[in-house]
């Protein structure tokens, strides 16, 4: 089979802004009574409160009984995100102020995926048959890499060693010929700190498949990195840039925390941001807290990822400051002890939220500093050298 190189102007598929296309389960059983996966039967939707366990006395580890208006405020959270992902177009949820109300709210386990699909517009780039006809291209060289990592970074995940993750990732790869799945140099600082270039997209892609069946998590992989993280992974000069901001936005929030840690302790900024933002925390939050991250983030966008670099330096204020070399400081921020996260998941969103930090003047120094880096960078480069490509089999 022949293939060619296009730019990623996708053709928007029938179902474009729609979410009927996705299976979108009822929180009712026939009977009336709720479905065992619905989370009124869990407390995984993010909104509930949980002491850590180390907390909690033998008699309290068992899973707890929620009230019968406990379960009905699930129930009915539940019903609200289905009827506003059916009213709302998915290219104009990230623009709804219902939609953001709803995220602060929680979101419910049995329609994570939906609500993620909706908030990165998959079903806007998909087309039907595409995944299948990628995944049967010739693997791609970097192949027994991707199995390997998954064997590493999943190995209490067996679901995720059935093929359907390195299917997913060669399928991507494939296609997006820009981004290459190869081990990536640590920027200054020590090599055990993190994930690398190719160990960031597993995670990445992981997440999705835990929550989605196999082809929704494609495309809303494919979205995502399009949307938010891709270029931080195509040999672009934004993680440098992205860095260079969160280092400012520290300095505003804490120029004590900031001095030690990236000019006593001479930690670059970069290596502190590189494994947070390139694998969007999968390899630091526990997974509660990481679930809630990321409803927020593919919301709110990159700015988010710099509030919750923030909340981490926050927690971890007293073991930055106490600590005597670059590799605990690093330690501490990729792997925060459970003392310095906030008791659940919502307040490290509170913190998150809390802090000092105008999402609209970071969106415009992004974009000026990027600009200033690369005439500096790549004065004689093609505006066509930097831009994207996509690799779909001819029709």
């Amino acid at each position: 089979m022949d293939f060619e190189l296009v730019r990623p102007s996708i053709p928007a598929s029938p179902f474009a802004g729609s979410v009927e296309s996705l299976p979108m389960p009822s929180p009712i059983r026939a009977d009336g009574f709720l479905r065992a996966d619905s989370p009124a039967m869990s407390t995984a939707s993010g909104s509930s409160h949980h002491r850590r366990q180390g907390d909690l006395s033998p008699s309290e580890l068992k899973p707890p009984k929620e009230s019968n208006s406990e379960m009905e405020a699930h129930r009915q959270r539940e019903l609200r995100w289905v009827s506003a992902m059916g009213s709302i177009p998915a290219s104009q949820a990230r623009k709804s102020k219902k939609i953001r109300k709803l995220l602060l709210e929680g979101v419910p386990a049995s329609v994570r995926y939906q609500v993620w699909a909706t908030l990165t517009d998959s079903k806007g780039k998909r087309m039907d048959g595409l995944y299948q006809r990628l995944a049967q291209r010739e693997k791609v060289p970097a192949f027994p890499e991707i199995e390997r990592d998954i064997r590493q970074c999943f190995s209490d995940h067996p679901q995720l060693q059935d093929g359907s993750l390195a299917k997913l990732l060669h399928a991507y790869l494939t296609m997006v010929p820009d981004v290459q799945y190869s081990k990536g140099e640590f920027l200054d600082g020590p090599s055990t700190y993190g994930a690398d270039i190719r160990v960031g997209l597993a995670l990445i892609a992981g997440q999705l498949l835990l929550q989605s069946p196999e082809e929704d998590a494609f495309w809303t992989f494919i979205s995502l990195m399009d949307s938010h993280l891709r270029p931080y992974f195509s040999n672009t000069v934004q993680l440098e840039v992205d860095a260079s901001l969160f280092a400012k936005a520290l300095e505003t929030n804490d120029a004590v925390l900031a001095k030690k840690v990236f000019g006593d302790m001479g930690i670059a900024p970069a290596t502190v941001c590189r494994p947070w933002f390139m694998a969007v925390f999968a390899d630091t939050l526990p997974p509660e807290y990481l679930l809630r991250v990321w409803d927020v983030f593919l919301f709110e966008g990159v700015t988010f990822l710099f509030r919750a670099g923030l909340a981490i330096f926050s927690g971890c204020r007293r073991v930055i400051l106490q600590s005597t070399s670059p590799e605990s400081v690093l330690d501490a921020l990729c792997h925060p002890p459970p003392t310095a996260l906030p008791l659940n998941p919502e307040a490290f969103l509170e913190l998150a939220f809390s802090v000092k930090l105008k999402d609209d003047d970071v969106r415009k120094q992004r974009s000026k500093l990027e600009a200033q880096i690369k005439r500096r960078t790549q004065p004689r480069a093609s505006p066509l050298a930097s831009t994207p490509t996509i690799s779909l089999p001819k029709s």
